[in-house]
């Protein structure tokens, strides 16, 4: 695998997508759950997507159930929850498994092309997030503890690209 585009996903309701559906946007990739203390980011998520769709950012939730129990709801659930607490309009994907033998492809090459601290590839926490450029490569890795609001300038940056 060479880009972001050459992965599927499943949407919330169940419906494959193949990622080569957002060639040439910005992707902002992130793992999410709904019972997590950096849940709020949701909103800031949400402002990202609305300020920069236009441009050519999609931003895409991946839920995960992998840290804390904190995600243990249906797909249904889910995505119901982050309409109606966050007014989430991205499209949020499947609950999918981010680390071990079970992680998704897209993440086992996510994190492959952007380790973490000291060059591990494990996802540490809910709300890591993975910024690709238009050409389909990441361009950087960033921690739970970044918010969506302080990566707004490599953001930026990305779309003009």
């Amino acid at each position: 695998m060479t880009s972001v585009y050459d992965f599927e996903a499943r949407q919330i309701d169940g419906k494959q997508v193949p990622l080569s559906k957002f060639k040439g946007k910005v992707l902002l990739i992130v793992n999410t759950a709904s019972k997590c203390g950096f849940t709020p980011q949701f909103e800031g998520l949400e402002t990202l997507y609305k300020k920069y769709a236009g441009q050519g950012l999609a931003v895409l939730g991946f839920p995960s159930n992998q840290f804390g129990n904190q995600d243990p709801g249906s797909n249904e659930d889910i995505g119901a929850f982050c309409v109606q607490n966050y007014g989430v309009s991205f499209p949020m994907m499947e609950k999918i498994e981010v680390n071990g033998a079970g992680a998704t492809p897209l993440y086992k090459w996510l994190t492959k092309e952007a380790p973490g601290l000291l060059g591990s590839t494990a996802i540490k926490w809910n709300f890591t997030k993975f910024l690709v450029g238009k050409d389909g490569q990441v361009i950087r890795r960033y921690a739970p503890v970044d918010t969506p609001a302080s990566i707004a300038r490599d953001i930026e940056a990305a779309l003009a690209a």
